[in-house]
C-alpha cells in the first residue's frame, strides 16, 4: 500500500466579475495619455479644432506638475463644462456613419475625460457671446468645487475669448506610470518636439512654449508664415537652405476643401468628387544635407501620425544618394478623402488606415526621386587645389578679388542682434541652431503685393507724381540692394544697414513714416481695413489724448469744449473718411476700424487717441489736396514704430518688454523688406536720416597703417 496522500482536486474556474468603474476610466486613460506629450497633443488637437490663431503652453517639471494650454478660439458653452470632462461626448459626431465624413481632429470624446482620471482638470472658458468667462474643475470626469464648501456650478471670472486648460499633477493617482516618465528635461523635450511638429503644419498660427516662471519662451513662432519660414525658424537654416518643394495628386482636381482652422484669407486643400482621390505637398532635403537619425514629420489630413511603411519608402529614395547611415529630413502633408481613412484605428489616433496605400505611397515616393534627380549638381564639396598647376591650361584666369572689395550680399547671415548674449525670443528655440552651433539667421517674411488703387482725382495723381518725380535714384538703390545688420537703439530710431562696401546709419522712423505716406497714397480709396474689437468710443480717445497736451492750458478754450471741436470735426466728415481711408465710426461716436496700410504690420494703438486728436487741429479740411495729404501724413506718423512718450514708473516692464520685441521684428522683417518694393525715397532724408559711417576700402587703409 502507498503512503502517498491523494493530490488536491484541481482548482475551480474564477468568477468573472464587473470591474469598477473607476478602474475601467483609468484603464482608459492609460490608454491615451501615455506622457505629458502626448496629452499636450490632444489638447493642441482641440485647440485647432476651435479655430484658433494664437496657442501659449505653459509647462513646469515636464508637464507632469503643470501643463496649461490657451488659446483664442470658439471657447465653450457654459451649458455644455457640466458634461465636458465625461467619457464618450463630443460636438464632433452624432452617428457611426459620421466618421467616414470627419474633418476635425478629435472625434471620440476621450481627451479631457482621461486627464481628468489621472490629473487635476481645470477649464477657464468664453465665447464671443458670453460677459465673462466660465471656470469649472473636474475629477474622475465630473463637476468637484475648486475649493471646500463651494458648489460644483461653474464660476464667473475674467478672461479672454478662448479656452484656457490646466492638467495639474498628472498621474498623481498612477504612480506605476508617473515612476516609468524619463526626467522632466526629456519629457519638456518631447513636449517641444510635438509643438515643432504642429508649428510646421500650421504655419498661419502663433505657437509659444515656455516654462513656468520663465520670461523667454523656448519656442515662438509668429502667424501669418509660411511652411519654408516655419522650417528655417525650428529646424534652421542648415536643413532650410537644402529644401526642395514636391507636390503630387491623383488627378485633375476640381473642388476645393477647407481645413477646420483655415480662414477666408488661408489656401484651401485640393480634392475631387472621387472618394480616391488624394494630393501631397512635400519638403524634403537633397543631397548636399545629411542626419544621423531621419526626420519624418507626417501629416495625414493634417492629423500628426506616424507609418513605418511611408517612412521605410522615403528612406529607400535616399539609398543611393546618401552615404550609408546618412538620413534625410522630410515633411509630408497628404490629404485623401475622407471617405477613405480609418482613424479609429489608435486609441492616441497616431496610426491611420486608407485605401490603396501602396499606390499611393509608391507615386509620392517616384515624385521625391525625380526631384532629387533633376537637381543637375551632385553633393557640393569645397576644395582648395594643392598646386596652381592643376588648373587646365584653357580655363581663363581670373583677377583676384581683394579682401576689401569683397561684399556680404546675403541676407542669411548674421545681423547685429545675433551677436549679443540677449536673442529676440522667436530665435530661443532649442532645434535652432546651426550644426557648428551658430544662431539661426532671421526668416524672410514674404510681402503680399500691394496693387495702386484707380484713382481720377486730379489731387491724388498729383501728389502720386511728386513721389515719383522727387525720389533719390542713389538712396533709392541703397535700400532696394541693402542687407539689413541691425538696430541700434529703439528709442532713437537707428539702425545698421550695408550696401556694397558701405555701412549706413539710418534713422528707421524717418524712413518708415514717408514709407507708410506713400503706402497711403497708392492704395488710396482702397484700403484694406483694421477691426477693432470691441469698437472703442471716439470721445473717450479724444480726452486721453487732449489731457496728456501740456500746451492745452494756455489755450483760450476748456478741455471739454477742444474735445467736443475734435470730436464733431471728425463726426462731420465720417462718411468721407470710411469712402476714401476706411476709417468707419458709427454714428454713435464708435471707433469700429482702421487703414491697415501694410499686412504683416500692427501699429502700437496706444497712439491711437493722439492719431484721433491731430485728425481736428492739423488737417486744412477745406482744401482738397491740403486736406488728403495731411490725413494720410497722420496715418503715417500713427504707423511708425517706436512707444508712446510716458511717465517711465508708469509703464509695465514686462509689456513694454515684448512690445520693443514685436516691433524690432516688424521693423526686420517687415518694414525694411517693403522698402526694397515700394519705396521711393526723397532726398531729404539723405540731410540727416541716412548717414555713411564705415566704408571698408578706407576701413583697410586705417589698418594697413597700424
Amino acid at each position: 500500500m502507498s503512503g502517498r496522500s491523494p493530490s488536491p482536486p484541481p482548482p475551480g474556474p474564477l468568477p468573472i466579475r464587473r470591474l469598477q468603474e473607476a478602474v475601467i476610466n483609468r484603464i482608459a486613460a492609460g490608454e491615451i495619455i501615455h506622457r505629458p506629450a502626448s496629452a499636450l497633443k490632444e489638447l493642441i488637437e482641440n485647440s485647432l479644432d476651435a479655430r484658433s490663431t494664437s496657442i501659449r503652453v505653459t509647462i513646469k517639471d515636464g508637464g507632469m506638475k503643470l501643463l496649461q494650454i490657451q488659446d483664442n478660439g470658439c471657447g465653450i458653452r457654459k451649458d455644455d463644462l457640466a458634461i465636458l470632462a465625461e467619457r464618450f461626448t463630443t460636438s464632433k459626431l452624432s452617428t457611426f456613419s459620421d466618421l467616414s465624413h470627419l474633418t476635425t481632429y478629435g472625434f471620440r470624446g476621450e481627451a479631457l475625460a482621461s486627464m481628468s482620471h489621472v490629473a487635476h482638470l481645470s477649464v477657464v472658458t468664453k465665447t464671443k457671446a458670453d460677459t465673462c468667462a466660465w471656470k469649472a474643475c473636474y475629477e474622475d470626469g465630473k463637476l468637484v468645487p475648486p475649493k471646500t464648501g463651494l458648489t460644483v456650478d461653474p464660476k464667473a471670472c475674467a478672461g479672454n475669448d478662448g479656452t484656457t486648460i490646466t492638467v495639474d499633477d498628472l498621474f498623481y493617482n498612477t504612480p506605476t506610470r508617473l515612476s516609468a516618465l524619463r526626467s522632466s528635461s526629456e519629457e519638456y523635450a518631447r513636449i517641444l518636439d510635438v509643438m515643432t511638429k504642429y508649428a510646421i503644419h500650421n504655419p498661419r498660427i502663433s505657437f509659444v512654449c515656455k516654462k513656468a516662471g520663465s520670461s523667454t519662451p523656448d519656442l515662438s513662432t509668429p502667424s501669418s508664415s509660411t511652411t519654408p519660414q516655419a522650417i528655417r525658424l525650428l529646424y534652421g537654416h542648415s536643413i532650410a537652405k537644402e529644401l526642395i518643394h514636391a507636390e503630387v495628386s491623383s488627378v485633375s482636381t476640381n473642388k476645393k476643401r477647407r481645413r477646420p482652422q483655415d480662414d477666408e484669407d488661408e489656401e484651401m486643400d485640393v480634392v475631387s468628387d472621387d472618394p480616391e482621390s488624394w494630393s501631397a505637398d512635400a519638403y524634403f532635403t537633397n543631397a548636399n544635407f545629411q542626419a544621423k537619425k531621419t526626420a519624418l514629420l507626417l501629416f495625414i489630413n493634417h492629423r500628426l501620425v506616424e507609418s513605418t511603411r511611408i517612412k521605410r519608402a522615403l528612406e529607400a529614395v535616399y539609398s543611393g544618394i546618401l552615404p550609408k547611415g546618412a538620413c534625410p529630413f522630410i515633411y509630408l502633408s497628404l490629404q485623401l478623402d475622407p471617405r477613405s481613412v480609418d482613424v479609429n484605428v489608435h486609441p492616441t489616433k497616431r496610426e491611420v488606415h486608407f485605401l490603396n496605400e501602396d499606390a499611393i505611397v509608391e507615386r509620392i515616393a517616384d515624385k521625391l526621386q525625380e526631384a532629387l534627380a533633376s537637381q543637375s549638381q551632385s553633393r557640393t564639396f569645397e576644395y582648395q587645389s594643392a598646386t596652381s598647376s592643376s588648373s587646365t591650361p584653357t580655363e581663363p584666369k581670373k583677377a583676384p578679388v581683394y579682401s576689401y572689395h569683397k561684399v556680404r550680399t546675403s541676407t542669411k547671415d548674421r545681423t547685429l542682434d545675433s551677436m549679443f548674449p540677449v536673442v529676440d525670443s522667436l530665435r530661443q528655440v532649442p532645434a535652432s541652431a546651426n550644426d557648428d552651433g551658430s544662431p539661426v539667421p532671421p526668416i524672410v517674411w514674404k510681402i503680399k503685393e500691394i496693387k495702386e488703387s484707380e484713382c481720377y482725382l486730379h489731387s491724388i495723381a498729383t501728389l502720386r507724381e511728386a513721389v515719383e518725380t522727387g525720389k533719390h535714384k542713389h538712396l533709392m538703390e541703397i535700400l532696394e540692394k541693402h542687407t539689413f545688420v541691425g538696430i541700434v537703439d529703439m528709442n532713437r530710431c537707428l539702425s545698421l544697414l550695408q550696401h556694397s562696401t558701405r555701412l549706413y546709419l539710418v534713422n528707421h522712423g524717418a524712413l518708415a513714416e514717408e514709407l507708410f505716406y506713400q503706402l497711403g497714397l497708392r492704395q488710396f480709396g482702397n484700403f484694406s481695413k483694421m477691426r477693432l474689437d470691441p469698437p472703442p468710443p471716439l470721445q473717450r480717445l479724444v480726452e486721453l489724448a487732449v489731457d496728456a497736451e501740456e500746451g492745452i492750458k494756455q489755450s483760450r478754450f476748456t478741455k471739454a469744449q477742444i474735445v467736443d471741436m475734435i470730436v464733431n470735426t471728425v463726426m462731420s466728415r465720417r462718411e468721407m473718411l470710411l469712402e476714401y481711408f476706411s476709417l468707419s465710426i458709427t454714428p454713435d461716436g464708435m471707433v469700429e476700424s482702421l487703414p491697415l496700410l501694410l499686412r504683416g504690420y500692427t501699429p502700437n494703438l496706444d497712439k491711437l487717441p493722439l492719431f484721433l486728436m491731430r485728425l481736428g487741429p492739423q488737417i486744412d479740411w477745406t482744401e482738397e489736396m491740403q486736406c488728403f495729404e495731411a490725413f494720410l501724413r497722420e496715418l503715417a506718423y500713427f504707423h511708425v514704430p517706436g512707444p508712446v512718450a510716458s511717465d517711465p514708473a508708469s509703464v509695465d516692464s514686462d509689456s513694454h518688454h515684448n512690445q520693443e520685441k514685436s516691433e524690432r521684428w516688424q521693423i526686420e522683417h517687415v518694414i525694411f523688406p517693403s522698402m526694397r518694393r515700394y519705396f521711393s525715397p526723397p532726398k531729404s532724408l539723405l540731410d540727416r536720416d541716412v548717414v555713411e559711417v564705415a566704408n571698408l576700402p578706407d576701413l583697410y587703409r586705417v589698418f594697413e597703417r597700424c
